[in-house]
C-alpha cells in the first residue's frame, strides 16, 4: 500500500507546504485537494495555471501524485478534474455521492450521475472513486453494493472511509471486507463516538478516535489491495502549521505501524 495524505490538512496554507511537511514525515505520496472552501491548491479553474507546479513540487519533495479529491458531480466541473488529472499524472479522482439518506429515491439518481461521470473517465483513462458519505444517498455498506452491481466499468471504483461507515454504525472491519473486490482507494481517519460529523481535526488522527483500524489494514493486506491509504482530515484550515504537522507525523506513525503489524511492511 501507498502511505498518503490529502493536501487538505494544510488548507490554510499553500501547496508547497503541504509538499513539504508531508515529505518530512515520511509519506509515500499526495492526493491534492481541489475542494473549494476548504483550501486554495488544485484549483480547477485555473488548473492550467497550476498543473506546471504541481509537476515540480512532486518531483521536488518526492511525492507520488496518488489522487485528487474533487467532490462535485457537476459534469463540467469534473471534466476539467478529469483533464486537469491526465495532464498532472493523477491516476484517481475521489468525488462524493449526492442525494439522502432520508431519501431513498436519491439513490438511484446518484447512481446515475456517477454511471454517465463513468463513461467521461473510460474516455480520459482515469478512474472515478465514490465513498459511502453520512447524510447523502451512499451512507453505509448496502447501498455502496448498490452502486457496484449497478456500475461494473474497470474505471469506477470504491474509495472507502473507515470514519463514515463507522458512523453509519457499522463495523469498518466488516464492511471493507464486503466491497473490497472493487476498493480502488482509501480515506483514512479515526472518529470518536457516531455523530453527525468526523469531530476536531486532532481527533481524527489516526490511533486517537474509536476504530479498529489495524483490522482494517489488515483486511486490506489479506485481500491484496496495493492501492493509495490517504490519510484526510478535514477542519484544520485555521489550524497553527504546527498542529497540522503534528496530525501528519502521528497519522503517519499509527499507519506504519499498522501495516507492520499485518505484515504488509
Amino acid at each position: 500500500m501507498k502511505v498518503g495524505a490529502n493536501s487538505v490538512l494544510f488548507g490554510g496554507y499553500d501547496m508547497e507546504t503541504a509538499f513539504k511537511y508531508l515529505a518530512m514525515a515520511g509519506y509515500d505520496g499526495i492526493e491534492l485537494s481541489a475542494i473549494d472552501g476548504m483550501s486554495e491548491h488544485l484549483v480547477l479553474a485555473r488548473w492550467q495555471e497550476v498543473a506546471p507546479q504541481i509537476k515540480q513540487l512532486a518531483r521536488d519533495y518526492n511525492l507520488e501524485l496518488l489522487a485528487m479529491e474533487q467532490p462535485s458531480r457537476d459534469k463540467e466541473i469534473m471534466e476539467k478534474a478529469m483533464q486537469a488529472a491526465v495532464e498532472i499524472g493523477i491516476p484517481i479522482i475521489n468525488c462524493g455521492p449526492g442525494g439522502s439518506d432520508k431519501d431513498e429515491s436519491t439513490l438511484q439518481g446518484t447512481i446515475d450521475e456517477l454511471g454517465e461521470l463513468t463513461v467521461m473517465a473510460e474516455k480520459y483513462g482515469v478512474t472515478l472513486c465514490v465513498k459511502a458519505h453520512v447524510g447523502r444517498a451512499i451512507f453505509n455498506t448496502p447501498t455502496t453494493l448498490k452502486v457496484m452491481e449497478a456500475i461494473s466499468s474497470p474505471n469506477f471504483g470504491i474509495d472507502m472511509d473507515p470514519s463514515h461507515i463507522h458512523r453509519a454504525d457499522e463495523n469498518p472491519v466488516e464492511a471493507i471486507a464486503a466491497v473490497i473486490s472493487r476498493v480502488k482507494h482509501v480515506h483514512i481517519r479515526d472518529c470518536k463516538g457516531r455523530q453527525h460529523g468526523p469531530g476536531k481535526p486532532e481527533d481524527q488522527a489516526n490511533g486517537r478516535g474509536d476504530i479498529d483500524l489495524v483490522g482494517y489494514i489488515r483486511v486490506l493486506h489479506e485481500n491484496g489491495y496495493t492501492g493509495p491509504l490517504d490519510l484526510e482530515i478535514i477542519g484544520a484550515k485555521e489550524y497553527a502549521i504546527e498542529q497540522c504537522c503534528t496530525i501528519a507525523a502521528e497519522s503517519r506513525g499509527h499507519m506504519q505501524a499498522c501495516l507492520q503489524a499485518c505484515g504488509a511492511r
